[in-house]
């Protein structure tokens, strides 16, 4: 019987490809950069299943009006936002994802950005890289205390919760969070936390704001001008879920005028560019998209995506299918 044909579009860590090579017909894409529109469209007309990433856009036009020999897209990560789920459906085409195994580490990466902004971390080893720092002194940047304030979640659900636990019970911080659901359950009890009505309610009380819910038209732009304003001025805003739920011209226009007082982000909108404006602020940490970059996380990613694959090529109902 011949293996299915499959594409994997970037590189994953070697212990994962193995399995992939032994178990399937795979093509990998040694260069390791994002395909181009019409590289993906002609890999969804030549391979069983194509494995992408959030660096790989399928938007509808990717996919060919005729000839889809892909049935599945077994997505590496947890968010989907970047494939055109009504496309991939209309031509029976299954999706999957990978969730659960990157909650702890992107919930990790959310409290350093926290901390780092808060304490200046950014600016300071910029400024003792550059030969700049005289000493010790009691006036040398100040930050805002961590410990004991609110943090504010947009989204509770598994990495939601994961970055409220670690705020509670690392920091003694108290939890406020809005959620479309009613969310209560024993996680959020043992926390103390309280699920408010509205966005702005939360945005209004937070002295820090962890943004954790879906990217996608729905959510574009959730955080926005008007909801910027409505945060405190000594307020920050966190972003590790993805890009385009911040309106990011409204971020930098509330960074420069002391609307809030600074950010942490590792996902940006229209990634890997990163706009000027935000490079040249102080008061943001900047990371490379590393919410689940850990060699465990990874792996894990990967042996989920496999799982999904073997499941659905043995006729198996997949475990993680999205679409």
């Amino acid at each position: 019987m011949m293996k299915p044909r499959i594409l994997v579009t970037r590189r994953w860590p070697a212990s994962v490809e193995r399995i992939l090579a032994d178990r399937f017909d795979t093509t990998f894409n040694r260069d390791d950069t994002p395909l181009s529109p019409l590289q993906l469209s002609d890999a969804l007309g030549q391979f069983d299943a194509v494995l992408p990433t959030v660096s790989d856009r399928l938007p509808a036009s990717v996919f060919p009006e005729a000839d889809v020999r892909t049935r599945l897209l077994a997505n590496f990560g947890v968010g989907f936002s970047h494939i055109d789920i009504d496309a991939a459906r209309a031509r029976g085409v299954t999706v999957t994802n990978t969730p659960g195994v990157l909650t702890d580490c992107t919930a990790d990466i959310a409290l350093s950005l926290l901390l780092a902004v808060a304490r200046r971390a950014g600016e300071g080893e910029r400024q003792l890289r550059a030969g700049q720092w005289t000493g010790w002194c009691p006036t040398h940047m100040i930050g805002a205390k961590v410990s004991g304030k609110t943090i504010g979640i947009i989204g509770m659900g598994r990495i939601g919760k994961a970055a409220a636990r670690r705020a509670h019970f690392g920091f003694d911080m108290k939890v406020v969070f809005y959620n479309r659901s009613k969310v209560d359950d024993e996680a959020v009890s043992a926390m103390g936390a309280r699920q408010l009505a509205s966005v702005e309610e939360v945005l209004a009380e937070a002295d820090f704001v962890s943004l954790h819910c879906p990217g996608g038209a729905e959510n574009r732009h959730l955080i926005n001008a008007a909801r910027l304003r409505a945060m405190k001025p000594s307020a920050f805003l966190i972003n590790t879920a993805r890009g385009d739920v911040v309106d990011q011209q409204a971020l930098v226009d509330a960074l420069e005028s002391g609307t809030i007082a600074g950010a942490g982000l590792d996902v940006y909108d229209g990634e890997p560019a990163v706009p000027a404006a935000l490079m040249r602020l102080e008061n943001v940490v900047l990371l490379p998209h590393l919410g689940s970059a850990t060699e465990e996380t990874r792996v894990a990613m990967g042996m989920r995506a496999v799982d999904n694959l073997t499941a659905f090529f043995d006729g198996r109902a997949v475990p993680d299918k999205v679409a």
